[in-house]
């Protein structure tokens, strides 16, 4: 590798993988037997986590092992941590002292102490006694310690805050607006430590039951070798390209992020051939490093896995997975097409060489891979017919099927044994020979049956995502231990004992590195367990929603831009899915009632969204961007620099949360397959645009207007209701006492929106908020307000609210208001949907308008002499 203009040379590889151990697994690795019971706990672990997930999991394991599986859980994380972090950068990395086990076995012991005393617990509520209160305190304390070494400092700063706030919530020192009356040591330990309400919340929950298996599989296939394999795909369908490294990043970190969780491992296990090539044909240090760190980064948004968060969204959200990962899946794609365009902007502003000398066509590219990837899709889906053919008329159609699967994988292991094994290549080599897709395609083809497994499991049958996840790593031990072996006896039967050891190691190691990988995320979901306690306990987020609506003087945007900056801050030094945790634990709710408020009715996915993707942004955000120093250390570049030019870069993933929020069909939110398809190809085409407007390139050098227009253009497509609610007022106001009369002549399908205003029921002041009423078939408007538990008369010209009943659609959001006070509870007004044109209207003249600057800028070109 070369030395920087700055004198700074980039990593040697040991040194980066030092770098990844130690922020993702830990850095120390003990040699010897203390070094081998490490490994074995690591494995045992993994496979106490696999047989967890199994449907055998009630024959196999015991009772208590099942009902305490996250103190269990918990108690492996804490063990490993203290015994693969270092307390200090000074401390020993090749052994383990004394403090640190005594710590280990401490930590152990307290994460376990409700499985002890289980039953003591039981009898008595959940309520910690005498005993209890002092080891759940020594439990939190060691767990904060714990999270300090494997997370860094942030995150056990900022859990002790917010635990000291339970504790002294009533101080003087405290600012009214957040003040409480405190709590005494044995309820907040009760709370946070003996029940679930805190560290065994849901969130180490969600931790135990899905995430580490999608962490496993992830492990288990790069160490099958796939990582590799979809690396040297897209260089062999990318490569050649102008700023064909950069597009070949774009789109292998795309696809190691489906099997990883983890942006600096992807920086690192990506970057360390994308980088020096991407320089080598004309990117500075920082860019390489930037364009990678942006493709990592973003890997995290990519369903299925999303970096945990689609796992915890389930339980926060209240919806299915699929349902999570449907809603993710088009902001992701066309963020990751909006990269590849951005860098191709990059190597056509700069005139940038191609690598080899293939001449490869750009639209052929894009063709076969679009195919592929229908193709990919159409196999996962059709699958489903054969499947229940079997199902329906042969008996034990589960090892019928299981038997077709081994043979495809046998057919597809034949195939790649046909050609020699994929090695890592050399990016400093003087001449770099970029593969062909056509020769190197079936070598790893078998990798994909796991995904199409997983896929099948997920989507066809609609499994629970832990057995889902269990399915495919149950393939996946199967090709780790047979694809050596299998390939050699293909191959002429020689060495196959040697294979086979080496199949096995394999395993173990993927085990092992499962495990480790999962320290952190099982401490940060633990951790975050106390914020969210003390948020449940105190009920600061009631307070905390009035206070942001003071901030932002009710403005919804204005209170978006604070949640984004919230998640900047609080992300720059939690990972992001303790990040997720803590500030859509404190803000998702507030964020859709503020938009109720403001008459926007904004889905809670969407806002957990919204705060996930700031959240990740903060792995490249400066001067805290983990992902930005870890791409500086192998290209060579300035960390910072490389992280404002990332941030840059990432501009589309800071504006798409604040489209979908206003405008949910980018999420797939209630629209027909021909609406999903036309939002695809507008949402993708206002992306490609935004970018253009946004990097000051589109068919050559935009003019300032041009650039402005281009922007503009890209919101007309992003938001055609905004400006079609301009035009045409897309509601009716109707006189709130003709509510009824307004429900009867209303169309099915439709949906009522009534403002309620009333006192708040903790601080007496008055607010509003928004109701919908969807208009039902065959219902008048009496049933239908009897049916949503709506109880209203006339007082005076009021109209007045009477309390939803319980359990009715409505008694949820409306228990925030003071039903018995002075002043009653109104409806101040009823919108009813008026007719107006079709929105998608507005793409017609945004296009035009497209095309006049495509015009234009070819009209210079031609006049300066480039073609066109």
């Amino acid at each position: 590798m070369t030395e920087t203009s700055g004198g700074k040379g980039p990593l040697s590889d040991a040194e980066l993988q030092e770098l990844v151990s130690s922020s993702d697994g830990g850095a120390r690795n003990p040699v010897g037997l203390v070094g081998a019971f490490l490994a074995l706990v690591a494995v045992v672990w993994s496979l106490y986590q696999v047989l967890l997930a199994s449907p055998v999991s009630n024959y196999v394991l015991p009772g208590d092992l099942i009902n305490n599986s996250r103190q269990i859980h918990l108690a492996f994380a804490t063990f490993l941590a203290f015994m693969a972090y270092p307390m200090f950068r000074r401390s020993p990395r090749d052994h383990v002292p004394l403090y640190d086990w005594a710590l280990a076995l401490a930590g152990t012991f307290t994460a376990l102490y409700g499985y002890f005393f289980y039953a003591k617990l039981v009898s008595n509520g959940g309520l910690a006694d005498h005993t209890d209160k002092w080891f759940a305190l020594a439990g939190l304390i060691i767990l904060f310690e714990a999270a300090r070494r494997a997370l860094g400092p942030a995150m056990a700063i900022i859990a002790t805050i917010f635990l000291g706030y339970v504790f002294f919530g009533a101080s003087e020192w405290i600012p009214e607006v957040i003040r409480w009356k405190g709590a005494s040591l044995q309820k907040a330990m009760s709370h946070m430590w003996t029940t679930s309400e805190g560290v065994f919340g849901i969130a180490l929950g969600v931790s135990t039951k899905f995430v580490f298996l999608f962490v496993l599989f992830g492990a288990l296939l790069d160490k099958a070798g796939a990582g590799n394999y979809f690396i040297k795909m897209a260089f062999g369908a990318l490569g050649h390209l102008r700023g064909g490294p950069a597009k070949a990043a774009v789109v292998g970190s795309a696809a190691t992020g489906l099997i990883s969780g983890s942006s600096i491992a992807n920086v690192v296990t990506t970057g360390t051939f994308t980088i020096p090539l991407m320089k080598r044909v004309g990117f500075s240090s920082e860019k390489a490093g930037a364009v990678e760190v942006a493709s990592s980064v973003n890997g995290q948004i990519m369903p299925p896995v999303m970096g945990a968060a689609a796992f915890l969204m389930v339980e926060y959200v209240g919806i299915s997975y699929v349902e999570v990962i449907t809603h993710a899946f088009l902001p992701a794609t066309i963020s990751y097409i909006a990269l590849v365009y951005i860098v191709h902007l990059e190597a056509v502003k700069n005139n940038m060489p191609t690598l080899g000398n293939r001449v490869v066509s750009m639209g052929r590219t894009i063709g076969g891979m679009a195919l592929f990837f229908a193709g990919f899709a159409a196999l996962a889906y059709g699958v489903q017919y054969p499947v229940r053919w079997i199902s329906n008329v042969l008996p034990s159609s589960g090892l019928i099927l299981s038997g077709l699967i081994f043979l495809v994988y046998l057919a597809l292991l034949w195939l790649a044994a046909q050609a020699p094994d994929l090695l890592p290549d050399d990016p400093d080599a003087e001449e770099v020979e970029l593969p062909v897709v056509s020769e190197i395609y079936k070598t790893g083809l078998y990798y994909l049956l796991p995904i199409v497994v997983l896929v099948y499991f997920l989507m066809i049958e609609q499994k629970s995502p832990g057995l889902s996840a269990f399915w495919a790593t149950a393939l996946l031990f199967v090709i780790l231990l047979t694809q050596r072996p299998l390939k050699a006896l293909f191959r002429g039967g020689r060495e196959m004992m040697e294979a086979a050891r080496l199949g096995v190691l394999d395993l173990v190691a993927g085990l092992i590195d499962g495990a480790r990988n999962m320290i952190g995320i099982g401490l940060a979901t633990a951790t975050a367990g106390v914020i969210v306690g003390t948020v449940t306990l105190t009920g600061v987020g009631q307070v905390m929603a009035n206070l942001v609506e003071f901030l932002s003087a009710g403005n919804l945007i204005l209170m978006l831009v604070m949640v984004g900056l919230l998640s900047l801050i609080l992300g720059m030094g939690l990972p992001t899915t303790a990040n997720y945790i803590v500030v859509s634990s404190l803000m998702a709710g507030v964020v859709v009632e503020l938009g109720a408020q403001s008459g926007l009715i904004v889905p809670l996915i969407a806002v957990h969204l919204f705060v996930f993707y700031f959240g990740i942004m903060a792995d490249v955000t400066p001067p805290v961007g983990l992902a930005s120093f870890a791409a500086a250390a192998v290209s060579g570049g300035d960390a910072i620099r490389t992280g404002f030019i990332a941030f840059f870069y990432s501009l589309r993933t800071v504006a798409l949360p604040f489209v979908f929020i206003f405008n949910t069909n980018l999420l797939l939110i209630d629209v027909t397959l021909m609406q999903g398809i036309i939002t695809f190809v507008v949402a993708t085409i206002a992306i490609l645009v935004f970018t253009a407007g946004t990097m000051g390139w589109f068919l050559t050098k935009n003019r300032l207007y041009e650039g402005v227009l281009l922007v503009l253009i890209a919101f007309a497509l992003f938001r055609p209701d905004w400006i079609m609610d301009r035009l045409q007022p897309p509601f009716t106001m109707v006189e709130p006492a003709q509510l009824e009369q307004a429900l009867d002549v209303a169309v099915p399908g439709q949906e009522l929106r009534v403002v309620v205003s009333g006192p708040d029921f903790i601080s007496g002041e008055i607010k509003e908020t928004t109701l919908v009423l969807p208009v039902g078939e065959a219902e008048d408007g009496a049933a239908l307000l009897d049916g949503l538990g709506l109880m209203l008369m006339e007082n005076g010209g009021a109209v007045v609210m009477e309390e939803p009943m319980f359990g009715t659609p409505f008694s949820e959001t409306m228990q925030a208001f003071d039903f018995y006070g002075d002043t009653p509870v109104t409806i101040v007004s009823v919108k009813a949907p008026s007719e107006q044109w079709p929105q998608e209207l507005i793409f017609l003249p945004a296009l035009l308008l497209l095309g006049l600057v495509a015009l234009l800028q070819r009209a210079r070109m031609t006049k300066q002499g480039v073609p066109a």
